[in-house]
């Protein structure tokens, strides 16, 4: 078996090979892996032992820092007055256009 006369040019045989350039029924995939099986219900059942897990050191004597600071207060905004509070569409025009230069 050999393949077709198209791909053992040279212009082909050194690309990639890519769903657009095979037939019908080719899944190229993304290099992630299975995690379980599909069944014949139409459903998918996860294999736990295939699934990834990974585990984070303790990093609290850890030298970098991150780029934000851990003193930074969470602050949430607050619509006194505002029935929609932060659905409302004028509130956030005026936001957007206070905060990129047009206001």
């Amino acid at each position: 078996m050999q393949p077709t006369r198209v791909l053992q040019g040279l212009r082909y045989r050194k690309l990639r090979l890519t769903t657009k350039d095979t037939n019908k029924g080719f899944y190229k995939g993304n290099r992630t892996g299975s995690m379980g099986t599909h069944t014949t219900y139409g459903t998918y059942k996860i294999d736990w032992a295939k699934v990834r897990t990974y585990v984070c050191p303790n990093l609290s004597g850890f030298k970098l820092t991150p780029f934000v600071s851990r003193q930074v207060n969470v602050v949430h905004d607050q619509f006194p007055g505002d029935k929609l509070g932060p659905r409302n569409p004028h509130t956030y025009l005026a936001r957007w256009k206070s905060e990129n230069g047009l206001d």
